[in-house]
């Protein structure tokens, strides 16, 4: 995800915020909080789920959210009384608040490989793109899971570079990859199982230099 909004671009793949290409000093939770409110805008983000996604299974204060909404301000050069960019919805949330523009990703550098990564479910193929991808019950994710005991942003697949990393997203009910749980990012193979809620997804990937050469037929 790459959001551009006023002098500031979000590069969620770099986890860095810009400001005329140069990076602003921005802590990891709130960089995820901001992350969070660009990706649901123009929608409010409720206090509830901003601690759930941000402390998950933690019970924090309400000033914990409070102090991240400030130093988002701070390198943002915004004003909680006219803000331009984030808006408190008193005893609800926050929401992003003006013009801001996805861009498409930057071109793979010349001599990547040229690589599909996809998971399966079932009968389902779910194509993987470049950067973030998420899998939940919400059906704005990449990989649309709506099954019982998966989150709405159950997990998360990074793919960059030759490699793809799964994340546990704070789901109720965690993630399993090769029968353990995910507690951090932790590189995928072809052929992975998943596990997320009820539902079992594998993972492939396929690559130019280890396609398998193509079987000869005998002729009869």
């Amino acid at each position: 995800m790459r959001v551009r909004f006023g002098d500031f671009t979000l590069d969620s793949e770099t986890r860095q915020v810009l400001r005329d290409q140069e990076a602003v000093p921005l802590s990891t939770k709130a960089f995820d909080v901001l992350h969070l409110l660009l990706e649901r805008r123009p929608s409010v983000v409720s206090k509830a789920e901003l601690h759930e996604r941000i402390w998950p299974r933690t019970f924090v204060v309400d000033a914990n959210l409070s102090v991240l909404i400030a130093e988002i301000r701070k390198v943002l050069d915004d004003d909680a009384k006219t803000p331009r960019f984030v808006r408190t919805v008193h005893r609800v949330g926050y929401a992003f608040f003006g013009t801001a523009v996805d861009l498409a990703p930057p071109a793979p550098a010349s001599g990547t490989a040229d690589r599909r990564c996809w998971l399966v479910w079932d009968d389902q193929t779910f194509p993987l793109v470049d950067g973030d991808n998420v899998v939940g019950r919400d059906p704005r994710s990449t990989v649309w899971v709506d099954a019982s005991g998966v989150s709405r942003r159950h997990a998360r697949i990074r793919v960059a570079d030759d490699q793809a990393l799964l994340e546990d997203l704070g789901s109720r009910n965690g993630t399993l990859l090769r029968e353990a749980t995910v507690t951090a990012p932790t590189s995928l193979e072809d052929g992975d199982v998943i596990r997320v809620g009820s539902v079992t997804l594998r993972f492939r990937m396929w690559t130019a230099e280890r396609a398998p050469q193509t079987e000869r037929m005998p002729r009869p």
